[in-house]
């Protein structure tokens, strides 16, 4: 048996909004580790595949950078992204109504601002019917194949905690790895004897981990596997329990499951600055929305400074240090 998970953040470098740090964990019973890498793009081809356009009506999974369509596009941003990230989490089940839903099924707690207390209606970018369709089409693929998504998480990362922890960590990188690091214990714990192979897109020019695994994990044996500039690989051991972690570059192009990861944090991330944006624009019906990323955001904080002073919205809890 195989589980095959990945890890893989969204909203790294804006001003404004959470970053998101989501996982997906695949359990593939059928399949020898020893045997080497699978592919699931080839294995639940009849249901998926990486284009954002398909003859076939196939779900697009890939990094969530190529599936978000443009601002004024002929088709609504998140198309793809909802697409794909609302038919993996139902499973064949009935889709969910509300954001609030799919917050609950990720573990995703929103964090207790004003600017994110109401909930939002879903599908934002779908039919509901093709939806599933699409989901149903996935369930009897991945039901053929033996294969079941058998965890999904995001964590949630808002402003003042982002800074508190920046504060205390002294890098966003820290927050992000820690972040990553809590699926990947929670991983472990659920499979612990099924050696759990994790794969983590890699950011910057990193090569060792070694050092920050063994604090994350005070207790287990750490041996390195390697230390490439393409692929840093260890393998953790505890008693009896092991799991094998890899940062690499571009995961979400060689590995399902963190393209996957990479879609869920997006949409979450989006999800939130949805409801952002609907606050702010109650307060202010002319005020433009934004995604949060620096130019923009600044354009977006300049036009809200009266309603903020207002409101005395502290401003350590909307944006960010770094």
């Amino acid at each position: 048996m195989l589980i095959y998970a990945g890890i893989d953040e969204a909203g790294y470098g804006p001003m404004l909004g959470p970053l998101c740090v989501a996982c997906s964990a695949f359990v593939i019973p059928n399949h020898d580790p020893e045997q080497g890498k699978i592919d699931l793009w080839h294995q639940l081809r009849g249901a998926v595949c990486r284009k954002k356009s398909d003859k076939k009506h196939r779900l697009a999974i890939d990094d969530s950078k190529n599936l978000k369509g443009a601002k004024k596009g002929k088709a609504h941003p998140l198309l793809n992204l909802e697409r794909g990230v609302l038919s993996f989490l139902a499973q064949g089940n009935e889709l969910s109504p509300c954001d609030d839903d799919v917050f609950r099924m990720l573990g995703t707690s929103l964090p207790e601002e004003p600017w994110y207390e109401s909930s939002t209606d879903l599908p934002v970018a779908n039919q509901p019917d093709q939806l599933r369709i699409a989901s149903a089409r996935l369930h009897l693929s991945m039901t053929d194949e033996g294969i079941v998504l058998g965890y999904s998480g995001c964590e949630m990362i808002d402003v003042a905690s982002f800074n508190e922890q920046v504060e205390q960590s002294g890098t966003k990188a820290a927050v992000n790895f820690t972040a990553a690091m809590r699926h990947v214990d929670r991983i472990w714990k659920q499979w612990p004897d099924a050696h759990p192979r994790v794969l983590i897109d890699r950011h910057g020019g990193r090569t060792h981990y070694r050092e920050l695994l063994q604090f994350a994990f005070p207790e287990a044996f750490i041996r390195i596997v390697a230390e490439e500039p393409s692929i840093s690989r260890y393998v953790l051991q505890h008693g009896d329990s092991s799991l094998t972690i890899s940062f690499l570059t571009e995961a979400e192009k060689k590995h399902l499951p963190v393209a996957l990861a990479s879609m869920i944090a997006k949409y979450m991330r989006e999800l939130a600055m949805i409801r952002m944006n609907r606050h702010f624009q109650g307060l202010q019906p002319q005020l433009e929305p934004t995604a949060g990323y620096v130019q923009d955001a600044r354009r977006y904080l300049a036009d809200l400074k009266p309603v903020l002073e207002a409101c005395r919205v502290d401003r350590r809890c909307l944006v960010r240090s770094c």
